[in-house]
């Protein structure tokens, strides 16, 4: 069999699709669940910012111990030491690409707090741009791995797009539970 050398972005790609992705599906799920449920859109950044930092920590911590896991189960624990490189690594791409791209659709509502004429256009434009986001995470799917661009943007764009609908549907309905809030 022979061997062939991945390209960065051929190694990393899994981690950056896998962080992007989730972190800008549970963000919006927040952004779309505070907004369906009528809340004050300052919530928007308090339970966004604590789900950009926790949940890609969380996630890059569980990416880390997942890979030395399999370089344990490969290669044997005596191998652990040596393999630390790999899984820090991959844990800093699942990391840094759940809060880049998941802060994205946070950015209207943390632009409001400082240019006020944004705040009635908030949910619109964290719509947008998390569409958009979910667009070039599948267009870069589709460039590194030669497929579709174009194909791999729509289907990344309607995974995503299925997962703000369900939040959003969730906030709506249970909006009465807020009460004072």
């Amino acid at each position: 069999m022979p061997m062939t050398t991945q390209t960065i972005s051929e190694r990393y790609l899994r981690e950056f699709v896998y962080g992007a992705i989730d972190g800008t599906v549970t963000t919006f799920a927040i952004v779309s669940g505070v907004v369906g449920a009528n809340l004050s859109p300052s919530i928007v950044l308090v339970l966004g910012l604590a789900n950009v930092l926790a949940d890609g920590f969380s996630m890059a911590s569980s990416n880390f111990l997942a890979e030395r896991s399999e370089i344990a189960l490969h290669h044997g624990v005596e191998a652990l030491p040596a393999g630390t490189k790999a899984p820090l690594k991959t844990a800093s791409v699942t990391f840094f690409s759940f809060i880049t791209v998941g802060f994205i659709p946070l950015f209207p509502f943390a632009l409001a707090f400082f240019v006020p004429a944004v705040l009635p256009y908030e949910f619109g434009l964290s719509i947008a741009l998390t569409a958009v986001a979910f667009v070039g995470i599948g267009a870069v799917r589709g460039i590194v791995t030669k497929h579709r661009a174009t194909q791999s943007a729509l289907e990344t764009l309607l995974v995503g797009g299925l997962a703000a609908l369900i939040s959003f549907a969730v906030g709506y309905f249970l909006r009465g539970l807020a009460g004072g809030v």
